[in-house]
């Protein structure tokens, strides 16, 4: 007999089982960005669902299961994951990983997610990148850069995508299956926006390397990209 499943919670289900005082994951010891997260990839959405249960190459058995049986799977049931839970992976994290403050620091989410996807179970990058025509980079999300713009109050993420590609001068190489996006933050101190708005879908046709488009003007097969 397998390892145990719940579905991601959807619509209704996903207001009523996530809603409310002591839902979510409880933060204890600077674990905030890894249960933004942790949250983020599992709650709602079952594409990165491979990480709980596939095989990997590399793949550490015994965090794949804290991951799947202590924190998603009680988050996907009962809306709530204890701290204690969290901090069993955290400690894990720190015995496997080559960094020591797993347990009590706060870290980038990035580095979270390398060391959970690359070392520890083994997962390919999820997307191919290109800059300015050089040669592409791999990665396992993407983290928004851009200076402040005074034309943008409330945006939402598909703004703030376009424009940080369009700046860094970026292009996906392939439909990703799964784009993981870090949006911009600045410590406690500064922060570039006061809201961000979800974008439910995001459409990455512009951001495509040599996907056909039509032309702004005649509405033909564009041959020439204006930045």
């Amino acid at each position: 007999e397998g390892p145990e499943s719940f579905p991601p919670l959807r619509d209704e289900a996903a207001v009523r089982v996530l809603q409310g005082r002591m839902k979510g994951i409880q933060g204890h010891c600077n674990s905030c960005y890894m249960d933004a997260a942790l949250f983020s990839l599992f709650s709602c959405t079952s594409v990165l669902d491979s990480m709980l249960f596939m095989p990997f190459p590399l793949c550490d058995r015994n965090v794949q299961g804290i991951l799947r049986d202590e924190i998603v799977n009680p988050l996907r049931r009962t809306g709530f994951v204890r701290a204690s839970s969290v901090m069993h992976l955290r400690e894990q994290l720190t015995d496997k990983g080559p960094c020591s403050s797993f347990t009590n620091a706060e870290k980038d989410p990035e580095e979270f997610l390398n060391l959970i996807m690359q070392q520890i179970l083994g997962i390919e990058p999820l997307l191919k990148l290109q800059s300015g025509g050089q040669k592409e980079h791999e990665c396992y999300c993407y983290q928004i850069f851009m200076d402040k713009q005074e034309d943008l109050v409330v945006p939402d993420v598909q703004q703030l995508v376009e424009r940080s590609f369009l700046s860094s001068d970026l292009k996906l190489v392939e439909i990703p299956s799964c784009f993981i996006i870090q949006m911009p933050r600045f410590g406690k101190e500064y922060k570039m926006f006061s809201k961000i708005i979800p974008s439910l879908e995001l459409d990455i046709t512009d951001l495509l390397l040599d996907s056909p488009r039509e032309c702004c003007l005649c509405g033909d097969v564009a041959t020439l990209e204006c930045s």
